[in-house]
């Protein structure tokens, strides 16, 4: 960590008299009449009399000690400071820390200051037993020494990363490059970089290394090179005085304006307040990941500002080193009463007797309180001002980080990050941050890539194909020695990149062999050329189809009014017409006159009924509510059914007239037919399915195709070919009449154009060749390539009329099925209602059996309802012929006259014999109905 210098006096003198202030005897509020006692804790720091920034941190350790000790007055323990400065030199540090250790016999170190002094002191304090507590070295490297001793109260530089690579997923950029300082501390963090931007999808294409020692003419060099490079987004990872020249100079060569973006790590951004006026206007736009601190820490600021105003007015800034400095001290306090609190004095105890030399290696005492003390300090809980103080393995716990956007001169906060919720925005309901305003005070998202500017155009590979030149076709005037490249998949090309927002130059460059012949190789062979994009890949849909000629068919089939539906279809319409009749005979045989008679009558008549609505002509109307439900959702049905049989047949008598001679791969398959192919890999597909090799036979040109199906398998051609579908459909372009394209058999990942993984290009040309092919442009390239001859019919299109089957139409047999079924079960369970008596045991001395119960249930359900209103209403004459063949049943209706009427009669009323027991039942014969036989008479 490099921190800003100032080099004034006034800061000097106000900061050493509020030192002196907060280390007075009040400040410490010492208890009366009691026992203190004394630890000594060392402090390591870097330049106190050039860095206010440090003072700042000096000063919150001591507030830290002022404000515990003043809420625990009851303690017996008090922490005493022994400061040193290392004058930010790694050798001076350690000596320093070995003078603490060995000389004043401290029980803990506070700091240094940055991570490559602090990884040399770690060593010292372990073999001591010395807590080293730092809480400004947070580079990842110190947590790989693994020392039992060494505390990080620092958020990790790892930490972070996840908040990184959730910005650069949530704008969409893929490409990003790391600038870095050249120091352990700076690469440390970059492999935890990498992974988490991996992720997320994106890579880093180049990594720029600062060194610390970097003139300004070798940082304008690498801003130059970064500068003709395509990725357009950057992480500094770096000190604020370096950070500060870099900026510099990336603002005089343009690096800072639009289309550019600069995000900041949390260790550059929380050191921000702390950074003079005149960088913070240089870096405008810029985005910035910083340490969240709570909102007790305004409380705390302005009681650190209250004290030092009153002895300058100078601005002095904290930052949230300053804020762990604090809670270091605070923590440590605490650790240092749990041991010490219950001893009346500290008489260090060493392992080793200490020798005269101050800083003799081979003589450091061991702490017989160190493993104590350790162990109190890991176990140490509590809510400190920068949030939550927990350890685990003695590093610092990450928290939340604010997304900060730098305009104005100040910092702007825009979102945050949880390791639980990920990108959110201030309000925590959602992940759209913002507004913010990138570099050159645009609105607008930075797309993060731009075309290099050092005049490169790119280099854009075409194969060299010897058949169906209408993709791709590369010519050369031998005069000119001039390429000129076209076909259908070029101009798709040329017409998405007229459609990107930018110019995108670029070249043409044919893959082919020195002499400009075909190479041979696949696909793969030319994306692993160092191309920056490949072009000549058919960009159509994907499938491997199959080509066979067509015959002409002169007559149909006897059995061709069968084809439009298959046996399966048939057998279950078959079945349930007659599940149907069986319903409605059911419904309506005891109220229906047509559905009544001999066996074999209701029989035919129940069948003849169903099969009658084929054509929806039911020679007998239905009574029954029920019935009259079932019959309607069968009408529909068959209506349905009628329908799509009409369709089907017309289209086989009146519109097919060509059928391919094969219509599958396992037809071939079958008869052992030839096979040829174009492209290698279909080869592969047909050996997967069965083909052998000696089966098939492999073509260039479209002629050789021509010639080859001409022949036939049996004449040593072949029976169909099989190929990618750009190129079959080129061919049924050309020899429309006299073959078919079926498929496709299978489907692959699809055709279009190539570019290297992760390259930037590719989401703006996907976007382009979407608007292409949405529009009408892709249907007049497609006319120009693959136009059909004049005398061409559209074969394709009724080649094969598939027989549908029950899958086509399961819905409807279900719901029709439930509809009856539910119908049969309303009626049985009123006819069992209505005669319940039958079954219910009488009070007569005879007592029926089971089996008699069901008999007189049966009998009674094959007779007529004659409560039913179609037994009730009859015609004279029918009365009076009833009544003259049946005038010996016990019972007859009366026959009221209406005197107001001369040739008029009312409603006969009828009455069903009712049943006491089932032996009345069976012993009743048919229930005949007779009337009195009445005449007309006169007024």
């Amino acid at each position: 960590m490099i921190y800003k210098k100032y080099p004034s006096n006034l800061k000097k003198i106000a900061l050493t008299i509020f030192f002196l202030f907060l280390s007075s005897p009040v400040s410490l509020a010492k208890p009366q009449n009691k026992t203190i006692i004394p630890v000594k804790v060392g402090v390591i720091l870097g330049d106190l009399e050039h860095s206010v920034t440090e003072e700042i941190w000096l000063s919150c350790i001591k507030l830290a000690i002022s404000d515990f000790y003043a809420s625990h007055v009851h303690y017996k323990t008090r922490l005493v400071l022994n400061i040193r400065e290392s004058k930010n030199n790694i050798v001076a540090a350690a000596a320093k820390a070995l003078d603490l250790i060995k000389n004043e016999k401290v029980k803990a170190i506070i700091g240094p200051v940055t991570s490559m002094e602090t990884s040399f002191v770690i060593s010292l304090g372990e073999e001591a037993r010395v807590p080293i507590i730092s809480f400004s070295a947070t580079s990842p490297s110190l947590t790989s020494l693994s020392s039992p001793y060494f505390f990080q109260f620092a958020q990790n530089d790892s930490s972070q990363v996840k908040a990184i690579s959730a910005i650069v997923k949530h704008f969409g950029w893929r490409h990003v490059v790391p600038i870095y300082v050249d120091t352990s501390s700076g690469e440390a963090v970059i492999p935890y970089l990498i992974d988490a931007l991996e992720e997320v999808n994106a890579r880093v294409p180049y990594r720029s290394v600062i060194s610390p020692t970097a003139t300004d003419d070798q940082i304008e060099k690498e801003l130059y090179k970064l500068k003709t490079m395509q990725t357009r987004v950057f992480v500094l990872h770096m000190t604020p005085e370096l950070c500060s020249r870099l900026v510099h100079k990336a603002n005089e060569i343009g690096m800072m304006t639009e289309g550019y973006v600069w995000i900041t790590t949390n260790g550059l951004t929380n050191s921000l307040k702390t950074i003079d006026f005149e960088f913070l206007d240089l870096i405008d736009g810029v985005l910035g990941v910083e340490t969240y601190i709570p909102k007790q820490l305004q409380q705390f600021m302005s009681r650190l500002h209250r004290q030092i105003q009153k002895y300058t007015t100078v601005r002095l800034n904290l930052d949230v080193f300053g804020l762990w400095a604090y809670d270091a001290t605070f923590a440590l306090a605490m650790a240092i009463e749990q041991v010490y609190g219950n001893t009346t004095s500290v008489v260090p105890q060493d392992l080793n007797v200490a020798s005269n030399k101050l800083t003799d290696l081979e003589s450091v005492a061991v702490s017989r309180d160190g493993p104590q003390l350790r162990q109190a300090l890991l176990t140490t809980r509590f809510q400190g001002i920068a949030g939550d103080f927990s350890l685990i393995d003695g590093q610092l716990q990450s928290s939340t980080f604010q997304i900060v956007n730098i305009n104005g001169g100040a910092s702007r906060k825009i979102g945050f990050w949880t390791p639980q919720h990920g990108l959110v925005n201030k309000t925590f309901l959602s992940s759209n941050i913002g507004p913010i305003i990138w570099p050159g005070d645009s609105l607008s998202v930075p797309k993060g890539w731009e075309i290099p500017t050092n005049g490169i155009k790119l280099k854009i590979g075409v194969p060299v194909k010897d058949g169906f030149i209408e993709l791709v076709k590369v010519t050369t005037d031998p005069s000119t020695n001039t390429t000129d490249v076209t076909g259908f998949s070029i101009d798709v090309f040329k017409a998405a990149v007229e459609m990107l927002p930018y110019a995108l130059p670029y070249d043409f460059v044919p893959f082919t062999n020195p002499d400009g012949t075909n190479t041979g190789l696949t696909y793969n062979d030319l994306c692993d050329q160092n191309f920056d994009a490949v072009v000549g890949m058919p960009y159509t849909e994907a499938g491997v189809v199959m080509v066979a000629p067509v015959k002409d068919i002169k007559r149909q089939s006897a059995w061709t009014f069968l084809k439009p539906w298959r046996w399966d279809l048939w057998l279950t319409i078959a079945c349930f017409f007659l599940f149907i009749g069986f319903v409605v005979w059911v419904l309506e045989h005891r109220i229906n006159k047509h559905f009544r008679g001999p066996p074999a009558y209701q029989v035919g008549t129940s069948i003849w009924y169903s099969f009658s609505t084929m054509v929806f002509a039911q020679p007998a109307r239905v009574y029954s509510n029920l019935a009259r439900f079932v019959m309607t959702v069968w009408i529909f049905v068959v209506l349905v059914l009628t329908i799509n049989y009409t369709a089907s047949l017309t289209s086989l008598y009146t519109v097919e007239k060509f059928q391919p001679t094969v219509t599958t791969l396992n037809d071939l398959l079958r008869n052992g037919d030839n096979v040829g192919y174009v492209r290698n890999y279909v080869r592969g597909i047909l050996n997967q399915v069965g083909f052998d090799n000696s089966k098939l036979k492999a073509f260039d040109t479209m002629e050789e195709i021509d010639e080859a199906l001409s022949k036939g398998s049996a004449n040593g051609g072949i029976a169909a070919v099989v190929d990618e579908s750009p190129n079959m459909k080129i061919f049924i372009a050309k020899y429309c009449k006299k073959y078919t394209m079926l498929g496709p058999f299978f489907k692959t990942d699809g055709f279009a154009f190539v570019f290297p993984k992760h390259s930037p290009l590719v989401r703006d040309v996907s976007q382009a060749l979407l608007n292409v092919t949405e529009g009408e442009l892709i249907m007049n390239i497609e006319n120009k390539w693959f136009k059909k001859e004049s005398h061409c019919q559209d074969l394709n299109t009724n080649v094969s009329s598939k027989s549908l089957g029950t899958d086509s139409f399961w819905v409807l047999f279900v719901f029709v099925g439930l509809v009856s079924t539910l119908a049969l079960i309303i009626f049985v369970a009123s006819f069992i209602y209505r005669h319940r008596h039958v079954l219910v045991h009488s009070d007569t001395d005879s007592k029926p059996s089971t089996s008699e119960k069901v008999r007189a249930m049966f009998k009674i359900f094959n007779e007529k309802d004659l409560n039913y209103h179609t037994f009730k209403t009859k015609q004279p004459q029918e009365t009076a012929e009833a009544s003259s063949n049946n005038n010996s049943c016990p019972r007859s209706p009366v026959l009221h006259h209406n005197p107001n009427h001369r040739d008029s009669y009312s409603v006969f009323d009828i009455e069903q014999p009712q049943y006491e027991s089932p032996e009345e039942a069976l012993a009743t014969t048919d229930d005949v109905v007779t009337v009195q036989e009445m005449h007309r008479t006169t007024p």
